[in-house]
């Protein structure tokens, strides 16, 4: 049969050691909370104040025990002289003699305040208290009558801590001399030099902190130098180096950061220049492009388009003459399709170099182009509005009818969107387009790292050469297109 369990909650080692792990954790955020000056500093007044204090209070101590002992010493002494002195006055009744042997005793010792000297019967037989009279409270103190040996009793009185000692006279038969040293002289000197202790332990304190703070100006100084050097380099100045004092970890610490950040620099200028280098070869590539295109529909209008023409004007020709009925029935249907041949040989034409764009602008070309876009993709309502004032540069027209053109084909190729919206506008100095469509969105992050869209790129790119920027948000709601480019910069780009 068991006894009752405790109910109470007991503590584990641990729960002591998360408690004691917290605490640390609690310690190190409140030090994490002052900067290192601060520390070096705290560290230095807490050690040379414990240090002074405690030096101090060892000090004090031992000297009153020093003190104590040494009144003690003296008391004995004085005590057992004057005893032995008494003998002669006392048998031969000398009561002058008595009085100034006592008050010699008394004014002779700087810590003696008062004497006296009892019969064997504790007649007072003289004293040195003068016209005050004797404090009959001194015949109290609780003295034996011990006959071998000086004895001492501690007082304590308004004037102090007294020590009173008694010695016997001629082995207590003639009676008992008694001296009271105060401990109050020897307590100023303690107390004196205690304060001077305290004084001296506050001016090394303020000498300590003098010198923590020099030590910590130098060593927190290349800290706060090389800080300023990263965060000079954080917002871009590659040209900012670390000053280098002493060699020193700091020093080592300031002198591998200049390395890093030189190599930074470098490394910058490198990736600057290549970035130029591939600037210049898609700026290159984009106009070559353009040209290819426009040569090529040139040659579809001029010499396609016009042998297409030709082909149609010799089958007018034909249904006019006198062939057979059957021979014009099937030139009618050649007719027929040569006509629809020349109108997508016109259409590719434009959509490869849309003339209107060289002649009227952007505005006219987009509009062309939503026309176009409508006939092709019935099923997506577009909406466009177009609010430009003057015509831009033709670089500026080209790259952001392509931006455009291209936006405007994936929202039909892959974003089964029903509705879309263009609006093209120019604010100050800056040519803003945003296209959005209500389709199945995308993740054009993810897109872009692993390279699936190759149109988006190429906007990205075209905007870029511009000097402007094309973001992308897409949801499950649709997906918006921002396109931003600056005038002034993109008329000395091209396309």
């Amino acid at each position: 049969m068991t006894g009752p369990q405790p109910t109470g909650a007991s503590i584990t080692p641990l729960d002591t050691a998360d408690r004691f792990n917290a605490w640390v954790e609690h310690a190190k955020r409140l030090a994490g909370g002052f900067s290192v000056r601060t520390k070096i500093l705290g560290i230095v007044l807490v050690l040379t104040t414990v240090l002074g204090l405690g030096i101090t209070w060892q000090v004090r101590t031992v000297m009153n025990l020093v003190a104590v002992t040494e009144l003690e010493t003296r008391g004995l002494s004085v005590t057992s002289d004057l005893a032995a002195r008494a003998v002669d006055p006392i048998l031969l009744n000398d009561t002058y003699t008595i009085f100034d042997m006592l008050n010699d005793s008394v004014d002779n010792h700087p810590d003696a305040v008062y004497g006296f000297i009892l019969d064997q019967d504790g007649t007072i037989l003289a004293h040195t208290f003068g016209e005050d009279g004797f404090p009959t409270d001194l015949l109290d103190v609780g003295h034996g009558n011990d006959s071998t040996r000086v004895e001492s009793v501690t007082i304590d009185s308004s004037e102090g801590r007294i020590h009173d000692y008694q010695a016997p006279i001629l082995d207590g038969e003639l009676g008992f001399v008694r001296i009271g040293l105060s401990e109050k002289r020897l307590n100023g000197l303690v107390n004196g030099i205690t304060t001077q202790m305290l004084v001296t332990t506050l001016f090394v304190a303020m000498l300590g902190i003098a010198g923590a703070s020099l030590v910590t100006w130098l060593l927190t100084r290349p800290i706060l130098d090389l800080v300023e050097t990263t965060n000079k380099v954080r917002h871009g100045d590659l040209t900012a180096r670390a000053p280098l004092g002493a060699d020193d970890e700091i020093g080592v610490l300031s002198s591998a950061f200049n390395e890093m950040v030189a190599d930074l620099e470098s490394n910058r200028e490198t990736i600057a220049e290549n970035e130029r280098a591939r600037s210049r070869l898609l700026e290159q590539l984009i106009t070559a492009q353009e040209d290819e295109r426009k040569r090529i529909a040139r040659e579809l209008h001029d010499g396609v388009g016009q042998a297409l023409s030709s082909i149609m004007l010799g089958a007018s020709m034909i249904e006019r003459s006198d062939a057979s009925p059957q021979t014009k029935s099937k030139v009618a249907e050649l007719r027929v399709l040569t006509s629809e041949t020349l109108m997508q040989v016109r259409r590719l034409g434009r959509e490869l170099r849309p003339s209107v764009l060289d002649d009227l602008g952007l505005a006219a070309a987009l509009d062309r182009y939503a026309s176009e876009f409508a006939l092709q993709y019935p099923e997506i309502t577009v909406d466009l509005h177009c609010d430009l004032d003057q015509r831009l540069p033709p670089t500026v027209e080209t790259s952001l009818y392509r931006v455009v053109q291209e936006a405007m084909t994936n929202v039909a190729r892959h974003s089964h969107a029903r509705r879309m919206s263009v609006l093209v506008a120019r604010r100050n100095e800056f040519v803003r387009i945003i296209i959005e469509d209500d389709g199945n969105g995308f993740d054009p992050v993810a897109t872009r790292k692993n390279g699936q869209s190759v149109g988006i790129h190429g906007m990205a790119e075209r905007a870029d050469l511009l000097g402007g920027r094309l973001d992308i948000e897409s949801n499950e709601e649709g997906t918006t297109v921002y396109v931003e480019v600056p005038v002034e910069t993109s008329e000395k780009t091209s396309p």
